[in-house]
C-alpha cells in the first residue's frame, strides 16, 4: 500500500471505545463483565455462565481471575474494547499491560468496603498512563453498602466530584445500562493515522498446541491486514499473518485491524518468545521507524525451588516449565541439584499466590507430584575482593570470610485499614523491620498506612497476620523499593551432623534462634525414630544455636535378667551402648519424603 492509497475500510475509529475493568480482589470485575456481555446481547442467555471470560478451571475454583481477558461488544453504534484483568497484587503486571491498550478504565469500587490498596495502585496506575478514569460504586444492593460514604471517600482521595460516580449492581445488572452510556460518552476514541506505517502492539500472548502462539494486538497507526508480511521490531524476526480476528467473545475472523482496534494475530509462531508482550508489529515492506514503547519485564520477588517427587520425573517437569511460560511470561527457571532432593530447578514468582498457583497448573495440568522448598527472596551479596553477586537461594551463598556485605530487597508497602486497628497494624510492622513512611486518614473510619519493609518479611505470612489483626478489613499493596544492606545470616539444619540443603534458609540475625528452634522441633516430630540418637542441630555461621534429639528405638536386653547380679545387667547395657555408637558413626539418616513436604509446607 503506497502513501497515496487510501485506506481499506475498517472500524469508524470515532466510534470505537477501549477500556479496561480494574478494581481490588472481589470487588466485582469478572460479574461485570458478564452483566455487560449479557446487556450487549454478546452471550445468548442459554450459553451465559459466571466468570464468562475466565478460562481456566482454577480461576473458576477459586473465583479470582488470573489471566486479563479481551472481548468486542457493540453498544448503541460504538464498538466497545473491554479487558476484564486480576485484582490481586501477584498480577498487576497483567494490569499494567492491559492498560496500555486502552484510553480509559472503569475503576470499580465495593459500595460496602470503600477504597482499597489495589484500587490505590490501579488508579495510579491508569493516571500514569494518563487515561480517562469513570468512577463506580458496585454492589448497591447488599444491606451493607454505604454509597454516599464511599463516593465521598473516592472524591477526597481521587478527586473525582462524587456526583459523577455511577452506582451500579453488578449481580442485578442495576445501573449496568448508564454505565455503556457514560463509557461512550467520557473515554476519548482513538487517535491513529490510518495511513501511517503500521504500528501495533501485542499485550498479551498464549500458546495453542494447534495453531500455535495467538497474540492480543492493538493497532495504534496504519492497518493491519490478513495475509501481510509483517516484522517484530524486538526480535527482527518476519511472518505473515495468517489469521486476524476480533473477541465477539467467540473467535471472529476478519479481514483486517484498523487504527484503535483490538483484535488477535495469528502468525505461525511457534516460539513464545518471538511475539513477547510488549513487541512492536510493523510491515515488512513498509517499516514504521520506530517500536512503540513495551512493558518492563516483570522481576521475581521470590525464589524457590521445585523438585519432582521422583526423580525420573526430572525431565517432565522441564518439559512442563517450558510450556506453562508460554501463557506466563513471568515465571523464570534455570536448573539446580539438592543433595537431599536430587535434581530440580529454581524459580522465580511475583509473589506467593503466583507460586502456589504455578505448582497447582504444573500438578494439575501435567500430572506431576512435586515437592517446593521454603520460599525466599534475591538477596545481593558484595564480597571482599570488590565483586558482586547475586543469591536466589541459601546454597549459593559464599563462605562467611568472603562477604563484605550482604543488602536484601526492601518493598514500600502501602495498607488501607480500619481506624481502630491502626495500633495493632503498625505494632505488626514494627516487629517486621519496618519503617513507617507516611500515615494517612481518608475519612474518619480509614487510614492509609505506608510502610518500607523488607520483602523477607512480607512475602511469608505478612498478609495472613495483617488480616487476622484487622478482622479481615485491611488489604495491603507493595512495590520494589531497593536494596537495603542488612545483618542476614545463612542457617543451616544438621542431622547426626550433615548439612540438608533442602532446609537451610537465609533470615536476619534476629530471627536467627527463633527459625532455628521453630525447624528444629518440627523436624523432631517429622523424623522416625533411628536405631540411634538422631541430633538435629540449626547453625548459624558455625555455631549451633538449637537442638532437638530423635530417641532411638531400644530393644529391652535385660528383659531375661531377672535378679541376680548388677554387673551382668550393666555388662549387657554397655555393649549395647556400645553398638548403637559405633552404628551412629556409619548410620545414615533416613528422611521421609513426605517430611519434607511438611516441613517446607507453605503457610506453616
Amino acid at each position: 500500500m503506497t502513501d497515496a492509497t487510501p485506506p481499506p475500510a475498517t472500524t469508524d475509529q470515532a466510534s470505537i471505545r477501549n477500556l479496561s475493568v480494574v478494581a481490588h480482589i472481589d470487588h466485582g470485575k469478572s460479574t461485570l463483565s458478564d452483566r455487560i456481555l449479557e446487556l450487549t446481547g454478546a452471550v445468548s442467555p442459554r450459553d451465559m455462565r459466571d466468570q464468562y471470560l475466565d478460562s481456566m478451571d482454577i480461576e473458576r475454583e477459586r473465583g479470582i481471575t488470573i489471566k486479563a481477558q479481551n472481548v468486542r461488544v457493540r453498544w448503541k453504534g460504538h464498538t466497545v474494547h473491554l479487558i476484564d484483568t486480576p485484582g490481586h497484587v501477584d498480577f498487576s503486571y497483567e494490569v499494567s499491560r492491559s492498560l496500555a491498550a486502552c484510553e480509559g478504565v472503569v475503576l470499580l469500587v465495593d459500595a460496602a468496603q470503600g477504597i482499597e490498596a489495589q484500587t490505590l495502585a490501579h488508579a495510579y496506575l491508569a493516571l500514569e498512563h494518563d487515561l480517562e478514569i469513570v468512577a463506580v460504586l458496585n454492589k448497591i444492593d447488599l444491606p451493607a453498602a454505604d454509597p454516599e460514604r464511599c463516593a465521598a471517600e473516592i472524591e477526597a482521595v481521587l478527586g473525582v466530584p462524587a456526583s459523577q460516580i455511577l452506582r451500579v449492581s453488578a449481580k442485578t445488572g442495576e445501573g449496568v445500562p448508564e454505565l455503556l452510556d457514560a463509557i461512550c460518552a467520557r473515554i476519548p476514541p482513538p487517535h491513529g493515522d490510518p495511513l501511517a506505517p503500521l504500528q501495533a502492539l501485542i499485550f498479551d500472548s498464549y500458546y495453542d498446541q494447534y495453531r500455535g502462539v495467538i497474540s492480543a494486538v492493538r493497532v495504534m497507526n496504519g492497518v493491519l491486514a490478513a495475509g501481510a508480511k509483517l516484522r517484530f521490531m524486538q526480535t527482527g524476526r518476519t511472518h505473515e499473518a495468517e489469521e486476524l480476528g476480533v473477541r465477539l467473545p467467540v473467535p471472529t475472523e476478519v479481514p483486517l485491524l484498523g487504527p484503535g482496534e483490538v483484535g488477535y494475530l495469528i502468525a505461525g509462531i511457534k516460539d513464545v518468545g518471538e511475539a513477547r508482550s510488549g513487541e512492536t508489529v510493523t510491515e515488512a515492506a513498509r517499516p514504521a521507524e520506530e517500536p512503540l514503547a513495551g512493558y518492563q519485564e516483570p522481576k521475581p520477588m521470590v525464589y524457590c525451588g521445585l523438585y519432582p517427587t521422583d526423580g525420573d520425573e526430572f525431565e517432565s517437569l522441564r518439559d512442563s516449565l517450558e510450556k506453562l511460560r508460554l501463557s506466563d511470561s513471568s515465571i523464570s527457571f534455570a536448573p539446580e541439584t539438592s543433595a537431599a532432593l536430587g535434581f530440580g530447578f529454581r524459580c522465580g514468582f511475583l509473589g506467593l499466590l503466583h507460586m502456589d498457583i504455578v505448582r497447582e497448573r504444573l500438578e494439575r495440568e501435567f500430572d506431576l507430584s512435586l515437592i517446593a522448598t521454603a520460599p525466599s527472596v534475591e538477596y545481593l551479596a558484595r564480597l571482599t575482593d570488590g565483586s558482586s553477586a547475586w543469591l536466589h537461594s541459601p546454597a549459593e551463598m559464599p563462605p562467611p570470610q568472603k562477604i563484605d556485605v550482604i543488602e536484601e530487597p526492601f518493598v514500600q508497602a502501602t495498607m488501607l485499614l480500619p481506624t481502630e486497628t491502626t495500633g495493632t497494624v503498625m505494632d505488626l510492622c514494627q516487629s517486621r523491620r519496618g519503617e513507617m513512611l507516611r500515615m494517612e486518614y481518608l475519612s474518619p473510619e480509614r487510614v492509609e498506612l505506608v510502610y518500607k519493609l523488607p520483602l523477607s518479611e512480607v512475602v511469608m505470612d505478612f498478609f495472613d497476620a495483617l488480616k487476622s489483626r484487622t478482622r479481615g478489613y485491611a488489604s495491603l499493596d507493595y512495590e520494589p523499593a531497593g536494596f537495603v544492606p542488612g545483618d542476614l545470616v545463612k542457617i543451616e539444619i544438621l542431622l547426626n551432623s550433615v548439612p540438608v540443603d533442602a532446609f537451610s534458609a537465609i533470615v536476619h540475625r534476629s530471627d536467627a534462634v527463633e527459625y532455628g528452634r521453630r525447624m528444629t522441633e518440627k523436624l523432631r516430630e517429622l523424623i522416625p525414630r533411628q536405631l540411634f540418637d538422631v541430633p538435629i542441630q540449626a547453625a548459624a555461621g558455625g555455631r549451633v544455636i538449637a537442638r532437638e534429639t530423635v530417641k532411638a528405638k531400644r530393644k529391652d536386653v535385660l528383659a531375661k535378667c531377672y535378679g541376680g547380679d548388677i554387673t551382668r545387667k550393666r555388662k549387657l547395657l554397655e555393649k549395647q551402648k556400645e553398638g548403637k555408637r559405633r552404628m551412629k558413626n556409619i548410620g545414615r539418616v533416613e528422611v521421609p519424603q513426605d517430611a519434607f513436604i511438611k516441613a517446607l509446607r507453605l503457610g506453616d
